[in-house]
């Protein structure tokens, strides 16, 4: 299993960018990417001890843990570059604090930002960083 795996909402707008912005911002390659209602989404879970995925929910599977909601987001951005790592420092925040926004967000992220028919094909380039694309 690669060091670091984010899953997503595969057809979510929002979060299909925050996969492209973690992309362009992660020069290391320290991500790699797949669908929570891909098959390869469901079998990474299972390994790390997680059960069935929460859709409104971005997860980290990082050192064998699964991560969710604003941790995972924070801990995401601690390996992306400057100056997107210093929101780290947000951990700060009470975790009922942060889940608090993060739900919100959530909630609304398809009346928001819109959802697609299903997930697509990832653009060249990011597909090698995609597992259920391999």
């Amino acid at each position: 299993m690669p060091q670091a795996v984010v899953l997503f909402d595969g057809v979510c707008n929002l979060c299909d960018k925050s996969v492209r912005f973690i992309f362009r911002h992660d020069p290391s390659g320290y991500f790699r990417f797949a669908p929570l209602q891909s098959e390869t989404g469901q079998k990474l879970l299972a390994e790390a001890g997680a059960s069935a995925p929460d859709l409104n929910s971005i997860l980290l599977i990082e050192d064998g843990k699964v991560y969710d909601r604003s941790t995972a987001a924070l801990r995401i951005a601690r390996r992306l570059s400057a100056p997107f790592s210093a929101l780290w420092v947000g951990m700060i925040v009470p975790k009922p604090l942060r889940d608090f926004v993060y739900k919100i967000i959530a909630k609304n992220r398809y009346k928001w930002f819109g959802q697609k028919e299903s997930c697509e094909m990832p653009p060249q380039g990011l597909r090698e960083r995609f597992l259920a694309f391999e």
